[in-house]
């Protein structure tokens, strides 16, 4: 399970060296194949290949004449990318990616259980400022009675 929020770098050739707390469950899983894409909220995301094949398949199983079914399959497997971390632990972020997520220098890893979002400093920000905002009546069906 991968949780936990990491403030990264991305170095000049367009890598983050993922935490050593991961890379070992990354390197199992999947035997180390990864799959990088993009999320409809301007971050990426990064699963191993055996928790994204299903995702891929339900998405590539709709219909194609749907409009918002197409827009999904060109935004989530038109921008995947099988990658592997290198033998330092680190990723490398394809430019395509980097441009639709905006990523420049500081990047977030942020854990969301089977998979990791990457996001900006920027965009990362601007997600705390939304949870910041939340009051007791705006909390999503199903979390309602959710006690911390």
């Amino acid at each position: 399970m991968f949780q936990g929020a990491a403030a990264l770098s991305l170095d000049a050739k367009g890598r983050v060296a993922i935490p050593a707390r991961h890379r070992e469950a990354l390197a199992l899983a999947a035997d180390g194949r990864l799959v990088l894409t993009a999320h409809p909220h301007r971050c990426l995301l990064l699963y191993p290949e055996t928790a994204w094949e299903p995702i891929r398949d339900k998405v590539l199983a709709a219909s194609s004449l749907n409009l918002q079914a197409a827009a999904i399959k060109r935004l989530l497997v038109g921008n995947a990318r099988e990658e592997e971390m290198d033998a330092a632990g680190r990723l490398l972020i394809a430019p395509e990616l980097r441009l639709f997520a905006q990523l420049e220098k500081q990047v977030w890893l942020v854990g969301q259980g089977s998979h990791f979002e990457i996001w900006s400093d920027a965009g990362w920000q601007q997600q705390q400022q939304v949870v910041f905002a939340l009051d007791d009546g705006s909390l999503p069906a199903g979390l309602e009675d959710l006690a911390l």
